[in-house]
């Protein structure tokens, strides 16, 4: 069955040519030109991944990725003419799995669907669920358990404590972290991990004395546990 893609796009010229890409790689690809009709698309349709530009009319890219993120994890690739980092930071706070910046190659576009897609489709057979006190992070359901309470996560921010904690107390680089979690042909930032960091602190910090979310100075990142006390 054919993936489905919400292409966001108020461009025709650049709509017309994103869909003819997909569909050759046989996507099933459904177009909005305005933050409005995407909405009501994405609840029509329910897409597989939503390609997102930001500046639209009625509703721009960032309060369209809000909206969506109310009710769904489905990753959401930003499209922007906008290059600079606070933007970028921006897209990726408000719950976007991956930016894209004007003028871009349709060979990149692809590959970094497919990239996020690979990301957030686990295989049926495969268990992938870490439980520690208070906490528990399952990639099965995509869900976070904090305190005995369900706290949405996006996927990309739930991959990366999942990563960090499965191999507590091991420090990993910034780099490491884009390769291993978003893929070596992701194309962006060190600032994309910061900013992920950044979101998960705000969800699980300070719940148990048994395990942090710990930055190494000049390093990286670790999930560090201590053991109980006796």
């Amino acid at each position: 069955m054919a993936r489905k893609v919400l292409a966001v796009e108020d461009d025709r010229n650049i709509s017309d040519l994103i869909r003819m890409y997909l569909e050759k790689e046989g996507f099933e690809v459904i177009t909005a030109f305005d933050g409005g009709t995407a909405v009501e698309k994405f609840r029509e349709n329910q897409p597989d991944i939503v390609l997102l530009d930001i500046m639209l009319p009625v509703m721009d890219g960032w309060a369209v990725c809000a909206k969506i993120r109310e009710t769904a994890k489905t990753p959401i690739i930003m499209l922007t003419a906008k290059g600079e980092v606070q933007d970028r930071v921006a897209g990726l706070e408000m719950g976007a799995d991956d930016y894209l910046v004007k003028p871009f190659e349709m060979k990149e576009l692809i590959a970094r669907i497919n990239a996020v897609l690979r990301r957030t489709e686990i295989p049926d057979d495969t268990r992938k669920r870490l439980t520690f006190d208070k906490l528990v992070i399952d990639l099965d359901s995509y869900e976070l358990t904090v305190d005995g309470k369900k706290v949405d996560t996006p996927p990309k921010e739930l991959e990366l404590l999942y990563h960090l904690a499965a191999t507590p107390n091991r420090v990993y680089t910034r780099n490491q972290l884009l390769d291993e979690v978003w893929g070596f042909d992701y194309f962006g930032d060190s600032r994309t991990v910061d900013v992920h960091i950044k979101r998960l602190r705000e969800k699980v910090e300070n719940v148990s004395p048994e395990w942090a979310l710990k930055t190494v100075w000049g390093v990286g990142y670790k999930f560090e546990t201590t053991p109980k006390a006796k």
